[in-house]
């Protein structure tokens, strides 16, 4: 381990191994990962593992030759602008960079790496979970069971809605959205999906997922609806008051992709008024404020961003953004580089 360490501010420890690159990195990663990187890098942690504020990201981004983020840190062109000379990657620990201004990055000269796949079984995982949770209302039976409302089984209540034999409608579908149209043909579920280019023909097979020309007639269609396409502004608010109203009466919403995607007063208009039977929420449009009508609806499952939040999902991204630093400082091309606008 490096021998010295100083803390500027308290929160951020820098540990030196020189002649190595110098990275900075926003937030707490697993310890075996900050380790490793201390091993290999002249390395600056944040050891208490809060957001940092705009002055210490353009202190961290001025004093490092790569910048280590997270899909919490916002990294527009402003920021990419006030980096230092040196900072000449971006190794972004996840998949999505929607966060990160690639055109400021390219324009400056800045590599932006990923984890791709890595994250991909883990929210698949959870995108089911919040599918059973919602349809058999196991939220709303939880909280009954801690507040000694349960009075003991009954033929006719707390009836939730079965899977096998409704549709899903998968709105997005790249790895994650492959891996949930996986899962659910075990539960019985019929697939249907959207998306910008249709999936040959062989992985449609082997998926058991037919196209859906049009959003608005998915929307239209199915009986849930899961949310796995990235946020950019044509996707802002895709799932509007307009398509809302499309859904069929008691429908489900299922989103564990990005929270700017849902127009989240339709949605809750939509439940207040019994128009969609729940909904299934691990992002929000301003994380972490969650809406206090979505927390209290009886039929809404609101989890805290842990679509990814796995200890092995996280080593392995950790173990990624090492490999992809690594390969860079040797003059090689990262595997995960993020080409879009790039020649």
């Amino acid at each position: 381990m490096p021998n010295r360490s100083e803390t500027t501010p308290s929160s951020i420890e820098t540990r030196r191994v020189a002649g190595t690159a110098r990275v900075g990195v926003t937030r707490h990663l697993l310890p075996s990962v900050e380790h490793r990187m201390a091993e290999l890098f002249d390395v600056t942690l944040n050891c208490e593992d809060r957001p940092l504020t705009r002055e210490e990201m353009v202190a961290l981004m001025q004093g490092n030759d790569v910048l280590v983020p997270t899909v919490t840190d916002h990294i527009d062109a402003a920021l990419i602008e006030a980096a230092g000379p040196s900072l000449k990657l971006i190794a972004n620990f996840g998949a999505g960079t929607d966060h990160i201004d690639l055109k400021a990055a390219r324009a400056k000269g800045i590599m932006v790496t990923n984890t791709p796949g890595v994250f991909t079984e883990d929210t698949a995982d959870m995108t089911m979970a919040l599918i059973i949770g919602v349809m058999r209302r196991m939220r709303e039976g939880t909280r009954m069971i801690r507040r000694g409302e349960w009075s003991g089984w009954a033929p006719s209540t707390m009836l939730g809605r079965k899977l096998g034999g409704k549709v899903l409608g998968i709105v997005g579908m790249g790895r994650i959205g492959q891996a949930v149209a996986h899962r659910a043909r075990a539960f019985g579920l019929e697939v249907a999906y959207h998306n910008r280019r249709r999936l040959p023909e062989a992985v449609e097979r082997m998926l058991g997922a037919r196209f859906v020309e049009t959003l608005d007639e998915l929307m239209a269609t199915a009986d849930i609806i899961t949310l796995h396409c990235p946020a950019t502004s044509g996707t802002q608010r895709l799932i509007d008051a307009r398509r809302i109203a499309l859904m069929q009466e008691s429908a489900v919403l299922v989103n564990t992709a990005r929270g700017d995607l849902v127009d989240y007063d339709a949605l809750m208009d939509a439940l207040d008024t019994g128009r969609l039977w729940g909904a299934g929420l691990d992002v929000f449009p301003e994380e972490p404020k969650v809406d206090r009508r979505l927390i209290d609806h009886r039929n809404v499952m609101t989890q805290p961003h842990l679509g990814s939040a796995t200890e092995e999902g996280r080593e392995q991204a950790g173990e990624r953004v090492i490999a992809n630093i690594r390969t860079w400082a040797d003059g090689h091309r990262p595997l995960d580089q993020v080409l879009e606008g790039w020649a």
